[in-house]
């Protein structure tokens, strides 16, 4: 059984972190001036030549180094890592409001109240046509 470690797959790591920055290969493929099927290609290669590399990684946004030791573990622990989900811890806190509710209720009260003016006023109005 051999213990040589098994070499990264460049392209698998072009097409994961090009997936993960939520681009189609066409989008790729036009940043750096090849047809999406040459992408296709470079993605299913195991390795790729260190100029066409650098213009990949600079499309990408990323290093070159990035790309050559992506892995998705190390994808997974910092979202793990950094990734809080506070929806259902801050469930049961109480948040400040922006605004005054006592304010809120008078402005409603204020309203209806000359609603109802308006409608007496406008009943009065037609009863005194009648």
């Amino acid at each position: 059984m051999s213990t040589a470690t098994k070499p990264k797959h460049i392209g698998r790591n072009i097409s994961r972190i090009r997936e993960l920055r939520g681009m189609k290969q066409e989008a790729l493929a036009i940043s750096i001036g090849v047809s999406q099927q040459a992408v296709s290609n470079i993605e299913g290669s195991e390795t790729v030549d260190e100029e066409r590399l650098n213009t990949i990684a600079e499309a990408l946004g990323v290093s070159v180094d990035a790309i050559k030791n992506f892995s998705d573990e190390a994808v997974l622990n910092i979202i793990g890592n950094t990734y809080h989900d506070n929806g259902i811890v801050n469930a049961g806190v109480n948040h400040s409001c922006t605004f005054n509710p006592l304010d809120k209720v008078v402005e409603l009260y204020e309203r209806l109240v000359q609603a109802e003016k308006d409608k007496v006023a406008y009943l009065e109005k037609f009863l005194e046509g009648k």
